[in-house]
């Protein structure tokens, strides 16, 4: 995973950010990268009307003291002689969070999940959503009980993905260098569906069971083709134990196998198409963010234009 070189880690939170912090830490340090720390403080009410009558400006008064904080959560890393920028800014978090990305080249955003996993039905909150959606650079969101190391690295791919690009090579780049990184296993996950089978088993396009599964197996030997010729710049097939062809809705299969092989982080693309502002997240992805309680890595494709200005 050596491929960033200016990350921004936002701490958005009081607690619970140690070990993602770390992560990032680590991470810079691989890459050689410049880190940043980074938070965002709501504009105060009546600001200028404070400043005018008691000349206190409020928000930087807010903010020095949020800074103050963030110097003291990266104190035992500069101690050790680690280079970390600090810097908190006034506004509404995800869009100055973009709009930093934006101005500044981050090449990825890290942070830990807004809810508390233990007390929310999804793990993502508000904020998270918005930048998976719309942040330009690839987004890591990590859950707040996260362990220091990862066991099992999952990769959603898409090998018919005719419209983004490499995204599917940067997709299995960043799993297969990290879980080597964190001595993971790394599995490979590919959804395959026979577009029309409910109709064609018993609808009124109904055909002889051995013509569909004829038509099924077509399908999925299709799937497969494509699937190892994506694996193949890497050493891989579809027959290795850690590669999986799963017939079934594709945001479906992912979070279920990510729940029960009790992955530790899903590298998926948020497949909207590029050159477009506003259409920013395919279905897969967004369903998988609303219903998913596991860390998410999400990578946008190469264009892509965020809504956010």
């Amino acid at each position: 995973m050596n491929r960033f070189k200016n990350i921004l880690f936002l701490a958005d939170r009081e607690n619970d950010m140690q070990v993602a912090l770390e992560r990032a830490v680590a991470l810079a340090r691989t890459n050689e990268a410049r880190l940043t720390v980074m938070d965002v403080t709501p504009e105060v009410g009546l600001a200028d009307y404070i400043l005018e009558t008691h000349g206190i400006d409020a928000n930087r008064q807010l903010r020095d003291n949020r800074l103050e904080a963030l110097e003291k959560l990266t104190q035992p890393y500069t101690r050790e002689g680690i280079v970390i920028y600090t810097k908190v800014l006034t506004g509404i978090t995800f869009m100055e969070v973009i709009r930093a990305v934006q101005q500044n080249h981050y090449d990825m955003v890290m942070k830990v999940a807004e809810h508390n996993a233990g007390l929310s039905v999804t793990l993502f909150g508000s904020t998270d959503l918005h930048l998976l959606r719309k942040c330009p650079c690839p987004v890591w969101i990590d859950q707040e009980n996260a362990a220091t190391g990862y066991k099992r690295v999952l990769a959603a791919v898409d090998p018919f993905d005719d419209e983004s690009g490499n995204l599917q090579r940067l997709i299995l780049d960043l799993a297969t260098s990290l879980a080597a990184r964190e001595q993971a296993v790394v599995d490979i996950v590919h959804t395959w569906q026979l577009p029309g089978e409910s109709m064609l088993r018993s609808g009124r396009g109904r055909i002889p069971e051995n013509e569909l599964k004829l038509l099924l197996k077509e399908q999925k030997d299709r799937h497969r083709n494509g699937l190892n010729d994506l694996l193949a710049h890497y050493d891989l097939d579809s027959e290795m134990d850690n590669v999986h062809l799963v017939k079934g809705k594709p945001a479906q299969v992912i979070i279920d196998f990510a729940t029960q092989q009790e992955a530790d982080l899903i590298i998926m693309g948020t497949l909207g198409r590029v050159g477009i502002p506003g259409l920013i997240i395919g279905n897969t992805a967004e369903d998988v963010i609303q219903e998913t309680r596991t860390a998410v890595l999400a990578v946008k494709p190469d264009g892509f234009l965020s809504p956010v200005v």
